[in-house]
């Protein structure tokens, strides 16, 4: 398996119909108090394994889907749906990315089902944070890093963007490795997000509100995401992918059939295409969102789902097709 980096994985996740990712259980035993979707010990997992075949199925026969993430969630905790859809993508040619907090790694050698996964991933990013810190000792993440490390997978270690954070990453690569640790991982920085359980927790987190024009491009537009139980959302933002936020932003599948039809469809979205290529603010110059020109809105996301519900009519449609078609691919 070609190993990726992360910028390759971040390039895939930017192209429409490139990438996608399989939210594959809500559950998740280490309890961050951070956990931006709200994952528990006990919350919901696979039931229907023919519905998730078929979804497993259908992104394997997607065409042009390259690079497929796997989280939740920790993915680890669910073995048989784990298992099957790493194996079985890889197996059909695409590209498995894992992310994982480690806490399967009680010793330095983990059971042979979850070494099998880590070899048929081409990239595992191992999360670690303070918040993580706290249930997962130095011992574990090391164990988990030399164990990816050893697959063959490339190591991407996913830390918040904090200096403090950045600093303990490297105390735990540099326990895991030494100094050489450069040669054997790298690291991520990702926002602290103020969603799941995080919404309490980081409330400053939020930048302040901007005017509709003054939005750019949304950077996971081209990013959907499947869950386990069927439900596709058009982009990777955590409340969309719980069920927030509006219909116009999420689908619904129960065979491989439907999957590569809603795959395809969403990568030739015109309204998509554009605001992850032109961006949300140029189009509050065109007649359908003008007024949203100078209205103040928290996030990008906030924008979005007030623009989405009109993207549909025949003359909206028509301006994004001419858009979409317009930027380069």
């Amino acid at each position: 398996m070609q190993r990726l980096t992360w910028d390759e994985v971040e390039a895939a996740r930017r192209t429409p119909g490139r990438a996608a990712l399989l939210f594959l259980t809500d559950r998740c035993p280490v309890g961050c108090a951070h956990c931006s979707v709200d994952s528990r010990r006990d919350s919901a997992a696979i039931t229907d394994f023919r519905t998730f075949t078929e979804i497993i199925e259908g992104l394997a026969a997607a065409p042009a889907l390259d690079v497929i993430g796997i989280s939740g969630g920790e993915p680890m905790t669910e073995r048989r749906g784990l298992a099957f859809a790493a194996h079985r993508l890889a197996s059909a040619g695409k590209r498995v990315v894992i992310y994982t907090a480690g806490v399967w790694a009680t010793s330095p050698d983990p059971p042979e089902w979850i070494s099998g996964v880590l070899r048929s991933a081409a990239c595992v990013v191992l999360s670690t944070d303070s918040y993580h810190s706290a249930h997962i000792p130095a011992r574990r993440f090391a164990c988990a890093a030399r164990a990816i490390d050893r697959s063959g997978a490339n190591l991407v270690v996913q830390t918040l963007d904090d200096p403090r954070e950045l600093a303990a990453a490297h105390d735990l690569l540099t326990i895991s490795f030494g100094v050489s640790w450069p040669q054997h991982a790298e690291i991520s920085q990702v926002p602290p997000l103020p969603h799941g359980r995080g919404a309490g927790l980081f409330p400053a987190a939020a930048p302040p509100h901007r005017m509709g024009a003054q939005f750019g491009t949304c950077t996971v537009a081209s990013a959907p995401v499947l869950r386990y139980d069927g439900r596709v959302s058009a982009c990777c933002n955590e409340a969309v992918v719980m069920g927030a936020g509006p219909a116009a932003l999420r689908r619904s599948v129960r065979t491989r059939a439907d999957v590569v039809k809603v795959f395809t469809d969403l990568a030739a979205s015109p309204y998509l295409t554009t605001i992850a290529t032109a961006g949300l603010g140029p189009l509050t110059a065109l007649p359908p969102w003008r007024a949203l020109a100078t209205k103040r809105f928290p996030s990008v996301c906030a924008l979005c789902w007030r623009m989405v519900g009109s993207a549909d009519g025949p003359r909206e449609a028509a301006m994004l097709t001419l858009i979409a078609a317009a930027r380069p691919r």
